[in-house]
């Protein structure tokens, strides 16, 4: 039996006659009455009386029509499902992220991807950088965001977003009420830096590059701080300064401001890193969201 044979069943069945069956078909009705006969030889029973009036299904017939209907149905979907996935329409995604991300960078990603793909199932972890990476090369997670610089030969990594830095400081700090400041103003207050996670220097390598260039090396009061608002909450608390993300700004933490530092080039670049070798349909519709128009992200990349 083939699902063509069922097809024609059906229409036999919708239309109640063969000759207009054969016109829907839109083959001769000759050919359609012989593959209705072999169906019926198959299942060794007669599913049509044919008759003056057209053709009248039998009870064998009747059950046929709606096992048929079934089959088909089932394998039009299965059909667009899996066109579905391999267009990369749905599916599931996992997805690493540092805590920073989501103050400003993962946000919209988020928001244009759902709007976009909405019955891809999104898996959202927080975690360390270095956590993403492992999770990478076990196949734990599709795809990670995290801090540059970065790099390992097994796994893509391209920056996605950039943003300035500032400086955090004390609401009660001598320089709090200023808009811009030199970093090298504060060269001799205590600083609060982030953690650097094993191979991954991430933020930790920025700052301290800022630090250098600005002519002095960091007094480091607390260090391996994770959390970008944990520094901030530090900084509130009086513990020191920090040079931050500008997207930090929007936490509006009580007993800290951030401002402008007129002499840092540097900025934080947040990247997105996913393994060499097949890129799942999914991944790849993720990454034209993340990186632009069009990722150009090959399927064996």
């Amino acid at each position: 039996m083939e699902l063509r044979h069922l097809r024609y069943f059906v229409t036999i069945a919708e239309e109640q006659s063969l000759t207009r069956a054969a016109a829907r078909l839109h083959i001769a009705q000759p050919p359609l009455s012989a593959q209705l006969r072999k169906l019926e030889t198959e299942l060794g029973t007669n599913l049509v009386h044919r008759t003056a009036r057209g053709a009248q299904l039998t009870e064998a017939g009747k059950v046929l029509l709606e096992e048929a209907r079934r089959i088909l149905h089932e394998v039009e979907q299965a059909g667009r499902m899996t066109r579905e996935v391999g267009s990369g329409l749905v599916g599931r995604l996992a997805l690493g992220f540092i805590p920073s991300a989501s103050n400003a960078v993962l946000p919209p990603m988020l928001r244009r991807f759902k709007a976009e793909y909405p019955d891809v199932t999104l898996h959202l972890q927080e975690m360390r950088p270095d956590e993403i990476v492992d999770r990478l090369h076990d196949r734990r997670i599709d795809a990670g965001l995290f801090y540059l610089p970065f790099e390992d030969p097994a796994l893509h990594v391209r920056p996605v977003a950039e943003e300035s830095l500032l400086l955090a400081l004390p609401a009660t700090h001598r320089l709090a009420d200023r808009e811009r400041v030199r970093l090298d103003e504060v060269s001799d207050e205590p600083f609060i830096l982030p953690a650097r996670h094993g191979s991954m220097p991430g933020l930790y390598a920025i700052v301290v590059e800022a630090c250098e260039r600005a002519g002095f090396t960091p007094r480091v009061v607390q260090r391996d701080v994770w959390l970008m608002q944990t520094i901030v909450g530090l900084v509130a608390g009086g513990m020191g300064v920090a040079v931050v993300p500008a997207s930090m700004r929007s936490l509006q933490r009580a007993g800290a401001v951030f401002l402008t530092l007129s002499d840092v080039g540097e900025r934080a670049q947040t990247a997105i890193s996913w393994r060499r070798g097949s890129t799942p349909p999914v991944l790849r519709s993720f990454l034209d969201i993340v990186t632009g128009s069009s990722s150009g992200v090959g399927p064996d990349e």
